[in-house]
């Protein structure tokens, strides 16, 4: 259970800085404590997206992932922050990714900080 809540909490402040750098992703709402319960929450849709969809659509992509020597993870990570956008907006979370070169630099961004957030926090099971 702690090891859930300490990549959630991973992803939230992974979001957050690419919130914070890629103009294109926005997170509004009225006060700080609706923005962060939505950040919160908008990194569970990312970790459950990122758990059911990227296994599968990363096997369906296997051609492209050898042929490009795994550039293309680029691109299997910009659909699975537009998709996160496309179900926040349909959960009526005050999530946006405009556009996929947004899409592209976000999960870049994530994908570093995630890795470097996952490398000093803890890793219990």
């Amino acid at each position: 259970m702690m090891n859930f809540v300490v990549k959630t909490l991973a992803n939230a402040g992974a979001l957050l800085v690419a919130i914070w750098l890629v103009g294109n992703i926005t997170l509004t709402g009225d006060d700080t404590a609706h923005r962060a319960l939505t950040l919160v929450l908008v990194a569970l849709v990312f970790g459950l997206v990122n758990w059911l969809v990227k296994p599968l659509l990363k096997l369906l992509s296997f051609p492209l992932l050898i042929l490009t020597l795994g550039l293309f993870t680029l691109v299997v990570n910009a659909l699975m922050l537009l998709l996160t956008s496309w179900l926040s907006g349909k959960l009526d979370l005050d999530f946006h990714v405009e556009g996929f070169w947004a899409a592209v630099l976000g999960g870049l961004i994530i994908s570093i900080v995630s890795w470097a957030l996952n490398m000093v926090l803890p890793d219990e099971d």
